[in-house]
């Protein structure tokens, strides 16, 4: 069992930057393969970056590659999305998310994670 808790979200302008947290329980933090989802008003929750349980394989949605970074502290049992060059359609409620299921595939699909955050908001205006 793992709770998360997001931070971070907040208001920014267009081609600025913000850095998401998402602060992991339990001692098995580690153990973990994670993502970061985010939700528009109106659409599907849709998946932006995964990292595996040891930060070695990164994945990333083709619309933020090239901006966004995930990486992943577990000794801090903290997960980190760095967000440079924000677009307003960047605009969304930021959830990140633990699973103990390490194919890559499975990483990108929202039904492949067990345990979710309550999510953090990010505004990007234009």
């Amino acid at each position: 069992q793992v709770q998360l808790v997001e931070s971070g979200g907040g208001l920014v302008q267009a081609g600025g930057s913000l850095r998401l947290s998402c602060a992991a329980s339990g001692r098995t933090f580690g153990s973990y393969a994670m993502g970061w989802f985010r939700q528009a008003p109106g659409k599907e929750r849709e998946f932006v970056a995964a990292i595996s349980w040891s930060g070695g394989s990164t994945y990333f949605a083709d619309s933020v590659k090239g901006r966004f970074t995930i990486s992943r502290d577990n000794a801090k049992n903290t997960l980190y999305l760095q967000m440079n060059s924000l677009k307003p359609e960047d605009t969304a409620v930021y959830y990140c998310a633990a699973t103990y299921r390490t194919s890559p595939a499975t990483m990108m699909r929202r039904y492949g994670y067990d345990y979710w955050g309550q999510g953090t908001q990010v505004t990007v205006s234009s």
